[in-house]
């Protein structure tokens, strides 16, 4: 995958929780990263088709692998302004390049 692909640009969080000098406790979103992305929202090709397991992934993201930041489920994903529940984490092809992400877009209920 080419940086020409690779045109979005996001930001992978973590929610940490925290105590305060006085004990409260308080939770802060820490940036892991800045990354150049592939983003590709839910369609009807090929790729979706197999996904079919995922039925509440909403968007695929792939990235190239970041040495020493692990990603998991428990982050999400900032990309144009809107949060990405992180699904699935997969290691394309298994050569350790680039990172695979299943996410799920995390949409208001108040409006």
């Amino acid at each position: 995958m080419s940086f020409g692909k690779m045109n979005g640009f996001a930001e992978i969080l973590r929610t940490v929780k925290t105590k305060d000098s006085e004990g409260f406790a308080h939770s802060e979103d820490v940036v892991l990263a800045d990354i150049r992305v592939y983003w590709e929202g839910r369609h009807g090709s090929q790729r979706w088709a197999n996904l079919a397991a995922f039925s509440e992934a909403t968007d695929l993201f792939r990235f190239r692998t970041i040495p020493g930041v692990t990603v998991t489920t428990d982050c999400f994903i900032l990309c144009d302004g809107d949060r990405f529940d992180i699904i699935s984490v997969e290691d394309v092809k298994g050569k350790g390049m680039y990172t695979e992400i299943l996410a799920k877009k995390v949409v208001a209920s108040g409006g």
